[in-house]
């Protein structure tokens, strides 16, 4: 086989490598579903909660003093300059506290979610390992369809509890999914095209969220009698997944590396692969198993103190933080809230437009990932970020000053959702199974799932009460972590684009010789000086 048809062979996308890539996917649409859906149906689900906890309902954006918005301003002592309170009947409750504890609820209802992801991030590695990959993703897909049946459910009971817990066990599904999809699409996709692939992992996201936020409009499922419905019916795509991860093959990688099966791993090359010759892939895989062999498993701790690993653990986690930090998740579960404070008449159609330009840069980045590189694309997209954050800031700031201010935080908006998916948004997601072999690859997602969970988590909990505190000048907090990010990526982000895994390892081995050979040389000068 010469050059060019082993690169055609290599591109070569066969029907059972697509279903077994878009059925892992199916995980991710359910993690971006569980993020969007919560955003459309806020004020329903308060009121409800409002109605089944016994206190005053709160309405964020009410009317400013002069009651332009043709209702009567409140006069009652609760009134804030939040938003004012409907006065209820006398139940003995101090109703003062009512914002503060109606504010609590709907912080856990969205950031539970995260919570679950935090916990089960961890298992990942040992899942993966102990059932597979494929069999992996059956079993916890248990755990989605518990999950979405609590919500489903909530108005026969507690109905905040019921959300709450069910985003919790939903979320305990995603952390798990998030871990195992790259994991195993990372290690079926032929090298030419793992970059690609891997960034579906986001499309089946943004798709997910502009799901959600379709059906969450009030005349489909986001009223009052159907938003459970509209909680649950990601449930639908756990139940989709489950079945057709019964027709997917198991991961090549895993059988040979893990397992030693070398004629199963052969055959289910050949079924992702086609008719290509599978022996230059059963190479490289002999050649990673050695690896692995000689450096065994690799626990979490050994991953940290270990200074083989010290540089590529540094990237991945610190590639997870400026995706969580850099405030696109502000965005998406506040979406609808942000642009009522920009003085948007229809907030919940202008956050439907940021789900569509969501989804359609991220089919726009599954066709640059290989041609523009991981690295420029992730700097690109933190930069424009960074911009977009600034610009959104001025809007806000000066938006009481001139009318005309509000289109440009739209615009900020939108650019700041584009610039997300050109890098940020899709890369971290697969980049860190890329960036360890097999040896220590379980651990270092595990490591980096939890981080991701944990600043989602303290995003979707502290966003709310940063953003009534700081006011117009909340993203100013994101403007400085960019700043931060984009000089991290530029200084220490290694390109990943078009290389084995074996080479990937080897760009950091001669970072870290470069770094030693610098320390000797300074300290060779500085004892000559002497």
């Amino acid at each position: 086989m010469d050059g060019k048809s082993k690169i055609q062979a290599e591109k070569h996308l066969t029907g059972t490598l697509v279903l077994s890539v878009f059925t892992a996917v199916l995980g991710f649409f359910q993690y971006g579903y569980s993020l969007g859906v919560i955003n459309a149906p806020q004020k329903v689900i308060e009121a409800h909660y409002s109605r089944v906890l016994g206190i005053a309902p709160l309405d964020r954006h009410a009317t400013n003093a002069s009651g332009e918005d043709g209702t009567v301003p409140s006069t009652e002592p609760w009134a804030g300059t939040q938003g004012t309170l409907a006065p209820l009947a006398d139940t003995g409750e101090d109703l003062t506290t009512s914002p503060h504890i109606l504010t609590m609820y709907w912080s856990l209802s969205v950031s539970m979610f995260a919570i679950g992801g935090m916990i089960s991030s961890f298992t990942v590695g040992w899942i993966g390992d102990r059932l597979g990959r494929v069999k992996a993703m059956l079993v916890v897909n248990v755990l989605s369809i518990a999950g979405n049946l609590l919500m489903g459910l909530a108005k026969f009971g507690p109905s905040h509890i019921l959300i709450i817990a069910g985003r919790a066990v939903t979320g305990l599904y995603c952390g798990l999914s998030s871990g195992l999809v790259p994991m195993y699409v990372s290690e079926v996709s032929p090298t030419a095209l793992r970059g690609a692939l891997g960034t579906l992992h986001q499309l089946a996201i943004v798709t997910g969220i502009l799901i959600s936020q379709v059906l969450g409009l009030d005349f489909l499922l986001g009223n009052a009698e159907l938003w459970p419905l509209l909680l649950s019916l990601s449930g639908v795509a756990a139940l989709l997944q489950f079945f057709l991860l019964l027709l997917c093959p198991e991961s090549p990688r895993y059988l040979y590396i893990k397992l030693g099966k070398v004629e199963e791993a052969k055959k289910n090359l050949k079924r992702l692969r086609g008719n290509c010759d599978p022996m230059k892939e059963i190479a490289e895989m002999e050649k990673e198993k050695q690896e692995a062999a000689s450096e065994k498993k690799v626990s979490i701790r050994q991953l940290f103190t270990s200074s083989k690993y010290k540089q590529a653990v540094i990237v991945a986690l610190m590639v997870q933080i400026s995706q969580q930090f850099s405030g696109i998740n502000a965005i998406f579960y506040y979406s609808t809230n942000i642009f009522e404070r920009a003085g948007v008449d229809q907030p919940v159609y202008a956050t439907i437009g940021v789900g569509v330009v969501n989804t359609v840069f991220t089919v726009i980045s599954v066709f640059l990932v290989e041609k523009a590189g991981r690295r420029f694309l992730f700097l690109a997209g933190l930069t424009g970020m960074l911009l977009s954050a600034v610009a959104m800031t001025v809007g806000l700031v000066l938006l009481s000053q001139f009318a005309w201010m509000s289109y440009v935080s739209m615009v900020a908006i939108f650019l700041f959702v584009v610039f997300f998916e050109v890098g940020p948004g899709p890369i971290p997601w697969f980049i860190v199974a890329e960036l360890f072999s097999q040896g220590p690859r379980p651990a270092a997602i595990a490591v980096a799932g939890f981080c991701n969970w944990a600043c989602n988590f303290i995003v979707g909990m502290c966003f709310q009460y940063i953003a009534d505190l700081c006011g117009p000048y909340v993203f100013v907090i994101f403007v400085a972590l960019l700043l931060v990010f984009v000089l991290f990526a530029y200084f220490k982000v290694p390109e990943t684009k078009g290389k084995s895994f074996e080479e990937i390892a080897a760009v950091f081995r001669r970072k870290k010789l470069t770094a030693k050979t610098m320390t000797e040389l300074v300290d060779l000068r500085g004892s000559e000086e002497a």
